[in-house]
């Protein structure tokens, strides 16, 4: 664990990077959501450049794919392209490192980035793979300001009236969006008794707790008779320090180069502040 809380500041440098490099992406929700995808990879799917096309597999949908930057280090950290490549590549011209996740890439299920589309395409895979008897899981990650989208509701309510079990809906709360604080903007008033109230089971953790996030998806994985979703509260800009934590405004801001120095600065500190924590 200590290794893997060290790996999600690592992989924030090399999303650092990559938007330093390109001259654009979603650092702060980059940051806020990276502990759920090196949970979800190294801890809890059965997915891997392997077995890829393995329809027994997981299934994994970046929802929230103006995050496109964290997911493709994480999957370049298990092996699915290299990491060098993505950093030099990413949103070049001709580049297939695009600002949002592609199925032209290996480990990419669905290209996504309109938002609102993620979930209602996991109940489909969900109620497929149970239609054929498989015992794989479906997972999801979304942003809190997605919630906003109709077609998000539409989706808690027919994996609720399925019973999809094997389908995990993971939510980005990190109380911001590209216009100002979720609550202001689109209010989410009690979010978890609201999504309970469409017949999950919901889990409410500390989102960029790694170890919080591996007990909350095993608990996840033991309910039989409803879907999983797991509220994760997470801070944007998580790991880059007061100049970007907590700001709407690194939505989508390139740092400068003496902002590169310091959010650099601090993940080198928190990288071996988790090693010997």
């Amino acid at each position: 664990m200590q290794a893997l809380k060290a790996k999600s500041f690592e992989l924030r440098q090399a999303v650092l990077d990559m938007i330093m490099q390109s001259g654009g992406g979603h650092i702060g929700g980059d940051f806020s959501v990276m502990e759920i995808l090196v949970s979800l990879y190294h801890c809890q799917m059965n997915i891997s450049p392997q077995n890829m096309d393995d329809p027994d597999r997981d299934y994994f949908v970046m929802s929230k794919g103006h995050s496109v930057e964290s997911y493709y280090a994480v999957l370049a950290d298990k092996g699915f392209f290299p990491m060098e490549q993505v950093i030099r590549e990413f949103s070049a011209f001709g580049s297939k490192f695009i600002g949002h996740p592609n199925n032209k890439l290996p480990g990419i299920e669905m290209n996504s980035g309109s938002l609102g589309h993620g979930l209602p395409v996991c109940v489909g895979i969900a109620l497929a793979n149970r239609m054929k008897n498989r015992n794989n899981r479906v997972y999801t990650v979304m942003g809190d300001g997605e919630l906003a989208e109709g077609s998000v509701w539409e989706g808690f309510m027919a994996a609720g009236h399925y019973r999809l079990s094997n389908l995990c809906a993971v939510i980005d709360r990190n109380g911001l969006q590209i216009s100002g604080p979720t609550e202001q903007v689109m209010s989410h008033e009690d979010l978890a008794a609201r999504v309970k109230s469409f017949n999950w089971h919901v889990i409410c953790v500390n989102g960029n707790d790694i170890d919080a996030l591996n007990a909350a998806f095993e608990e996840a994985k033991t309910v039989t008779d409803r879907p999983s979703c797991i509220i994760a509260n997470t801070v944007k800009g998580f790991g880059g320090g007061e100049i970007m934590e907590n700001k709407a405004s690194w939505h989508h801001h390139v740092p400068t180069k003496e902002e590169y120095d310091i959010i650099s600065a601090e993940l080198t500190k928190k990288k071996e502040a988790a090693l010997y924590e």
